[in-house]
């Protein structure tokens, strides 16, 4: 069995992380202490940027492997935003609700906005990197948020390989395809070989 610690502040992340790793002799965990930790800054212009960042920041507190991720989405009607700020999109402390009013207010009158959600995940043991994994989805955004799963953005984004958004998709459905998934089992696909 692998163990690997998960430095996230966000639950739907590592509930994410758990229910793609299903099926593998591998145990996901957060970070022992986590909260008590001090945050590290995300100033990183990309996603993967920000990834090693916080990989590198929580891995000496972690008693072997630990990963880290960044994502978001990016819509290219707004040049690649929110991008890294996806999660702050509205502001500091901004809601799911309000990231999401936001995108649509500054979307309006754009028809059928592509986009594509991005995770990269950051592997660290001890105080070095040792792989950076890559994920990515196609998609666009609809005008009105549709379905109660997910979290973030999953209600506006739109799958047309699942023909509805990530917010109608089932837990099964959605990782079999998204972003996070994908770069989850490249990261398993390299510890388990």
């Amino acid at each position: 069995m692998i163990r690997l610690a998960c430095a996230t502040g966000n639950p739907g992340k590592l509930r994410e992380f758990r229910l793609a790793a299903r099926g593998n002799p591998v145990e996901i965990e957060l970070l022992a202490n986590y909260r008590a930790i001090p945050p590290c800054v995300e100033d990183g212009a990309t996603f993967e940027e920000n990834a090693v960042i916080k990989a590198l920041h929580y891995a000496p507190r972690a008693p072997g492997l630990l990963f880290a991720d960044d994502s978001g989405l990016e819509v290219d009607a707004l040049c690649g935003a929110p991008g890294v700020f996806s999660a702050r999109f509205a502001g500091p402390h901004a809601t799911d609700e309000a990231n999401n009013r936001l995108l649509l207010e500054k979307l309006r009158g754009v028809a059928k906005p592509t986009a594509r959600f991005v995770c990269v995940i950051a592997l660290a043991e001890g105080g070095r990197i040792r792989r950076v994994y890559h994920g990515k989805v196609d998609g666009f955004i609809i005008a009105e948020p549709r379905g109660p799963a997910g979290f973030g953005y999953d209600p506006l984004f739109w799958s047309p390989a699942l023909g509805c958004t990530f917010g109608e998709a089932t837990d099964d459905q959605k990782f079999a395809l998204s972003h996070r998934g994908q770069a989850l089992r490249a990261m398993l696909a390299d510890l388990l070989l």
